[in-house]
């Protein structure tokens, strides 16, 4: 199987506009095994990834260590196996295109190539069968064989088409280096980094929405680390800007790697290595009016969209939707002045859990406290929609603004790391 999807680009992108089919004796042995799989799924990703890891340290350049230090990983990589399977046998009717779309721009944004599938393969089928034991038969091998291989082949052919898209040749490295040309203190435990191509070339243009990997070498031998940040400066401007929140353990949970080593570590001058930008979802899509709905740091994407639509369409509707815990810890909210004099159909409102902040005044904004309330947020029957912020702020939104009307295929989000927005109403 997988030589059917590695015999080059060209191959791949066909293989992908073909429907894909898992053959009627895997359909019959997968069905059968599913639930097995599904009740031992953590088990079998985890030890998928241990002996991986152990065969190929190298690749733990590329996984997010924290994910794998909580278990996250292995719980979203086991949902995914068995949800691709249940799409396979029939036993789901969710669209898997913008689930794959994520994923391969996900993967792209790595790096991630062609021949990792063959090692993630090997570990992973081998895992079934050493958690599994004597149920596991040639049979059900070759059957959650092609499985793995269909899923595989499908993400190969979407990813060849975005390094092609991004100007890559054939295995032709994503990383880029980057010079830092300014450091800015947003808010609380927020930096922004401005920064252009170290080669002296343009800064490539993205969507509002989009995001680009960088990946730091950490101190004290703990090898390399990536991370994907929203771009939050505007498309077409001669350097890039990311904005980084530190992220602070709590309840035992470890500091994150990249974004401690970014604040405590980069000035302006150093260099840093960046991917292109990738990420499927727009946040300016559509025409008429648009709601930017975000919490925290998920701010950062609606940055970008309005620096856009500044530039680009001054006079479209727009509705911003911020939720933080206080004032102080609202980044670029000194910026929202000079945005509502650029967009004179700007309307902001905000919900602080702390609303007590004395700077509160000139804002041109309405401000409310608590959390944000789906019932309340001013929306526009025929509004686009695009939530970023923690899942479980987004599922809140989302579930409210789709009992309110908006239909679902107006509603856009970003994810970062392994979870899943619910596909439901709650």
């Amino acid at each position: 199987m997988p030589d059917t999807c590695f015999a080059g680009t060209a191959r791949a992108v066909q293989r992908r506009r073909r429907q894909v089919v898992l053959s009627e004796s895997s359909a019959t042995v997968v069905t059968a095994t599913l639930p097995a799989v599904q009740a031992h799924g953590e088990a079998i990703t985890g030890r998928f990834y241990q002996r991986m890891f152990e065969a190929h340290p190298e690749l733990l350049d590329i996984f997010n260590r924290g994910n794998q230090a909580t278990g996250a990983q292995k719980a979203a990589l086991a949902a995914a196996v068995v949800a691709y399977a249940e799409h396979l046998t029939g036993g789901s009717d969710a669209p898997w295109g913008p689930i794959l779309d994520r994923i391969a721009h996900k993967h792209a944004s790595l790096g991630i190539t062609p021949g990792q599938y063959t090692i993630v393969g090997r570990h992973l089928l081998a895992a079934v069968g050493e958690v599994l034991g004597d149920a596991v038969t040639p049979e059900v091998t070759a059957a959650w064989d092609e499985v793995y291989w269909l899923l595989a082949c499908e993400l190969v052919a979407r990813e060849a088409r975005l390094y092609a898209g991004a100007g890559l040749g054939e295995g032709e490295s994503v990383w880029r280096d980057w010079r830092v040309t300014g450091r800015v203190t947003e808010a609380v435990d927020v930096v922004s980094f401005t920064l252009v191509p170290a080669d002296g070339g343009p800064a490539p243009t993205f969507v509002p929405g989009q995001y680009a990997s960088v990946a730091v070498d950490l101190d004290g031998g703990r090898g390399q680390q990536i991370r994907q940040y929203s771009l939050s400066g505007r498309p077409g401007a001669e350097h890039w800007r990311i904005t980084v929140k530190r992220v602070r353990g709590v309840a035992g949970t470890p500091d994150g790697m990249v974004s401690t080593f970014l604040h405590e570590h980069v000035a302006e001058g150093d260099v840093l290595r960046l991917s292109p930008p990738f990420g499927e979802v727009s946040a300016v899509a559509g025409e008429g009016p648009l709601l930017l709905v975000s919490a925290g740091i998920g701010l950062t994407p609606a940055m970008a969209a309005l620096e856009h639509l500044a530039a680009t369409e001054p006079d479209r509707p727009v509705v911003l939707v911020h939720a933080d815990r206080a004032g102080a810890a609202h980044a670029f909210r000194g910026e929202l002045p000079r945005l509502h004099a650029a967009l004179p159909n700007l309307r902001t409102a905000l919900w602080y859990e702390d609303v007590t902040d004395a700077e509160l005044a000139g804002l041109t904004a309405e401000v409310a406290g608590g959390r944000v309330d789906p019932a309340l947020i001013p929306l526009s029957p025929d509004a686009h929609v695009h939530l970023c912020g923690p899942l479980p702020f987004m599922n809140t939104v989302r579930g409210g603004l789709l009992r309110r009307g908006v239909p679902t295929e107006r509603i856009a989000y970003e994810v970062f790391g392994p979870g899943m927005l619910r596909d439901d109403r709650a």
